[in-house]
């Protein structure tokens, strides 16, 4: 009688290959790239951490310590709150738009441009819209994991004051997808590493003046229109709302940014990967 058949043996490997070639549903084949990702830096699980550490630092020394000296804030429509409870949304709203970019341009074009890693993708059964979708994918998998930690962080330092802070991580996930969009779309137009200080110039202001630190009313009137241009602005809007219980209808269309700038960034991104992967 023969012996049944190992995990190594051909018998097994053709029995789950059927798995591992049918795309799933949503993903597609760009499934693969994400579990090609998540391989590569199952030896690199510091990375992950890292990327939390930057956004933790920030909430105690600006939540905590600067909190102790400005007391409380007013917010429309909820009163005084404490400045740490205040800011706190805002640097996860922060976190997701930095990772998202990190994610999708300075990684994506090293793989793109250096390590000519999606030139080998293409010789399978892979398209250049299956690249876009898995690194879209992988960023805002990575995006989730920071906004869980920060938002465990931000409860355990009493920073959390209603249960609707829940859907702060999905809101913190849906910035990532707008701003990771734009973010493969921008990689697309890159030529050197020297390109990524405009990336660096283009955040920092983003990141300081979109009622992250204060509130839009702190500003003169005649600035508040450009500060509300923001794409930022709109995620701190939705992330700080969600976190303080204030629920209203007009956090769809704060939303509704960051879904028209995904859904755009990732359509063109597909045609400029096929134009440079292709030709």
């Amino acid at each position: 009688m023969s012996a049944p058949a190992s995990p190594t043996t051909p018998g097994r490997e053709s029995a789950m290959l059927p798995l591992r070639t049918t795309p799933p549903l949503l993903l597609g084949r760009g499934a693969r790239l994400v579990e090609r990702n998540v391989l590569a830096y199952r030896q690199a699980w510091l990375v992950f951490v890292s990327g939390l550490v930057e956004p933790v630092f920030y909430l105690f020394a600006v939540g905590v310590g600067i909190g102790g000296l400005v007391g409380a804030v007013e917010v429309a429509g909820r009163g005084e709150v404490p400045y740490g409870v205040f800011v706190a949304p805002a640097l996860l709203a922060s976190s997701a738009m930095n990772g998202a970019v990190l994610e999708s341009t300075f990684n994506v074009f090293g793989k793109l441009k250096w390590g000519k890693l999606y030139d080998a993708i293409l010789v399978t059964p892979m398209q250049p819209r299956d690249v876009a979708v898995g690194e879209l994918t992988w960023a805002l998998m990575r995006g989730g994991i920071y906004a869980c930690g920060f938002l465990l962080v931000a409860w355990l330092s009493g920073l959390v004051v209603s249960a609707w802070a829940l859907l702060a991580l999905p809101a913190a996930v849906l910035i990532g997808f707008g701003f990771g969009g734009v973010g493969l779309l921008v990689t697309t137009y890159l030529k050197s590493w020297q390109d990524f200080d405009l990336i660096t110039m283009a955040l920092l202001p983003l990141f300081l003046f979109s009622a992250t630190f204060y509130p839009l009313e702190v500003y003169p009137a005649a600035l508040r229109p450009i500060i509300y241009l923001s794409p930022l602005t709109h995620g701190v809007t939705l992330v700080r709302s969600l976190m303080l219980g204030d629920l209203h209808w007009a956090l769809l269309g704060h939303a509704a940014v960051f879904v028209v700038m995904g859904l755009v960034g990732l359509r063109i991104a597909t045609r400029r990967f096929a134009a440079l992967l292709l030709t």
